[in-house]
């Protein structure tokens, strides 16, 4: 990359790319889990979910650091929620209690969508204008 602004742009198209898969895990799961698929294949998406958000928020809670960005505690505080939520989700479903991973997969998408339009967008912009 030539200077920091070719920087910052391919940061925030990454950064849109692995929203958008992060996206589509969790409608994903809301169709599975709605469809009342075979838990194994719940399972699986959960998974793969989890492993992927873990290491989208890494990659995005390492540029907020690189860039001082000013909201990193309360940023972070969402991934740690997000997480969680995922994680209790999935400790439920391998114990066999399904009966409500529909309402809240369609619950953390809600959440995700929300923090994707206001403190990603928040933080994308901070990135963009280069401070």
């Amino acid at each position: 990359m030539s200077n920091i602004a070719d920087f910052n742009a391919a940061s925030n198209a990454a950064t849109d790319s692995e929203h958008e898969v992060q996206l589509g895990l969790l409608r994903a799961l809301c169709a599975a889990a709605g469809e009342n698929r075979d838990a194994a294949v719940v399972g699986e998406i959960l998974d793969n979910l989890i492993a992927y958000s873990e290491a989208h928020f890494v990659s995005e809670e390492l540029l907020m650091r690189l860039k001082s960005y000013d909201d990193y505690e309360d940023h972070v505080d969402d991934h740690a929620y997000m997480l969680d939520t995922l994680r209790t989700i999935a400790s439920r479903h391998a114990a066999g209690d399904s009966a409500l991973i529909a309402g809240e997969a369609a619950s953390a998408l809600a959440f995700i969508g929300n923090h994707i339009a206001t403190r990603d967008r928040r933080f994308a912009d901070y990135v963009r204008n280069g401070l």
